[in-house]
């Protein structure tokens, strides 16, 4: 028999066959954090001066642009599928949850977009 109740099948309360693959970029997600962010922290304590010029010239190099690019992507895609998770969970009312959906899509692609794009004026030489 399997997937649920014959009620829950006609309503479509069933299984959505989706939840494998939320758990599973939740997790490479976060083994991404657990590389990337180590290495940005390790990366700015070895530099010889915190002043705007040693940072600014530390990010213009290629190599510490891309992670923070790639941090910026991955950290907001993690956050995103965590509050994903609350949002399904807690929030039941249709106004508050349609309002909770386009924030939770808005806020983080807006927050990685200006992020990416700061790192690449730094990285291409803008002030």
């Amino acid at each position: 028999m399997g997937n649920g109740t014959t009620i829950g099948r006609v309503r479509g309360l069933g299984s959505s066959h989706h939840g494998t693959h939320h758990w599973l970029a939740a997790r490479l997600t976060a083994v991404g954090n657990l590389v990337l962010v180590p290495y940005f922290i390790v990366s700015l304590a070895l530099l010889p001066g915190y002043d705007f010029a040693a940072v600014h010239a530390w990010l213009a190099q290629p190599v510490p642009a891309t992670a923070l690019v790639l941090i910026f992507i991955n950290t907001f895609y993690h956050a995103r599928l965590g509050v994903q998770v609350m949002l399904e969970d807690y929030v039941h009312e249709a106004p508050g949850k349609i309002a909770a959906w386009l924030l939770i899509n808005v806020v983080p692609i807006a927050a990685a977009a200006f992020g990416i794009v700061s790192v690449i004026r730094i990285a291409l030489g803008g002030a």
